[in-house]
């Protein structure tokens, strides 16, 4: 049988190339459609979503346990293992191909597995057990410091020597389309003597990607490099939505907290960690060596096209304003995932990792407007004469995220949110 990622395969269903969803990707979701069903799990192959429950019923795929394709989450899928994961993937590849024809000479079993994505409604893929953010990019981390402390103050000093992170709020982890409500809090600029209370005037975007974690890990002990990667099931695009002003005032001294509580966006296709093979790179040179638990023997780093639009209330098409890759990040996922396990942290199935905001060299890779507006004092030109220095209601952020291969991409499709007024 072929590998699932051979860059030669075809699907019986016709993929355009420049398609999200070809049949080297296979990234799984939950949908409902208008047959009435409940949500379950399915897989994007092209303008449509594959329904797993669909060919379980038809004893097409076997698995352990046939009902997990029946849960309206895919923890209980990936509490099955990595060797199910991958056995699975293969499984639904083959079914897909173009030369066999087991699902593509079955006429009523196409009819009933295989829904148009446009008929398609995309659920939040995962019960969010945690929600860990970090502060992975060298590039980002340094314009942020350069802005507040100065050039020769950019990084603290634990920066390079560790994946700094703060534990998130679960609880508002929602789907993409999901609106976002403007947030209140505390805000005191610095020329003000005492807070008052508010809605934040300086509401910004993070572009992330996030890692999710499909296998547990026991309290009390540490990660192998190896170990964390296997834990790995998959990525989503993520968008931390952070209202700089409040944070400003509330993150001295135990970092952020309201600000960055009210909401986090992340795309609803999870693209598994197999998929993503063929693009392993190596990351940044890591200057000073990391202590030998943080070691790497192999590129955990990944070759992927990142883009951000946005679009104003009165624009009719969403305008680039950023366009980087996630190769620069300094910590890796797997990286990120040993540090955070190393204290004898516990993790479980479903939790979820931001690498932190995802910048690059170059002015246009800045992954948040803070640092595209550089703090407000460089606004950023949209058309008919309109300016942003941070977002303002009605504005609507588009996330895309892809991997190139010769001939097919392996993307996530997008994560969009639109600003609402405060309550």
């Amino acid at each position: 049988m072929p590998h699932p990622n051979d860059p030669k395969l075809r699907s019986f269903i016709s993929v355009d190339p420049a398609s999200d969803f070809p049949i080297q990707n296979l990234p799984y979701g939950v949908f409902s459609s208008k047959d009435g069903l409940a949500p379950r799990v399915g897989v994007a192959i092209g303008d449509y979503v594959l329904d797993l429950w669909q060919l379980a019923q038809d004893c097409r795929i076997d698995v352990v346990e046939p009902g997990v394709f029946a849960a309206p989450t895919l923890n209980p899928f990936m509490a099955l293992g990595p060797k199910v994961w991958s056995n699975t993937r293969a499984r639904i590849g083959e079914l897909l191909r173009h030369d066999y024809p087991e699902l593509r000479d079955n006429e009523k079993l196409r009819r009933r597995a295989l829904v148009p994505m446009a008929d398609a409604k995309l659920h939040l893929p995962i019960t969010v057990a945690g929600y860990t953010d970090f502060y992975s990019s060298k590039e980002h981390a340094t314009n942020v410091g350069v802005m507040f402390r100065g050039k020769d103050n950019a990084l603290q000093p634990n920066w390079l020597h560790m994946p700094i992170g703060y534990n998130g709020r679960a609880s508002t982890v929602v789907v993409s389309g999901t609106q976002v409500r403007r947030p209140r809090g505390q805000l005191k600029p610095p020329n003000v003597e005492l807070p008052s209370f508010g809605a934040c005037k300086r509401l910004d975007f993070e572009l992330e990607m996030g890692v999710v974690v499909g296998q547990p890990s026991r309290m009390g002990e540490m990660l192998s490099e190896k170990q964390a990667e296997e834990m790995i099931f998959g990525f989503v695009l993520l968008n931390d939505w952070s209202a700089r002003d409040i944070q400003q005032w509330e993150y001295v001294p135990l970092g952020p907290f309201q600000a960055k509580a009210f909401a986090t966006s992340i795309s609803p296709w999870i693209v598994t960690r197999e998929a993503l093979e063929p693009f392993r790179v190596h990351g940044p040179e890591q200057n000073p060596t990391p202590l030998s638990y943080l070691k790497q023997a192999q590129p955990n780093n990944y070759d992927m096209q990142l883009d951000v639009g946005l679009r104003a209330a009165q624009m009719n098409e969403a305008m680039r304003i950023c366009r980087t890759n996630f190769k620069y990040m300094y910590w890796s996922s797997v990286q990120q995932l040993v540090h955070h396990a190393s204290s004898g942290c516990a993790m479980n199935i479903g939790d979820l990792l931001g690498s932190g905001t995802i910048s690059g060299p170059e002015k246009h890779q800045r992954g948040s407007l803070l640092e595209i507006s550089w703090n407000g004092t460089e606004p950023l030109e949209l058309p008919e004469g309109r300016k942003r220095t941070f977002l303002e209601d009605g504005d609507s952020l588009v996330m895309r995220g892809w991997c190139q291969g010769d001939g097919y991409r392996v993307g996530f499709g997008e994560v969009e949110g639109s600003i609402l007024p405060a309550s």
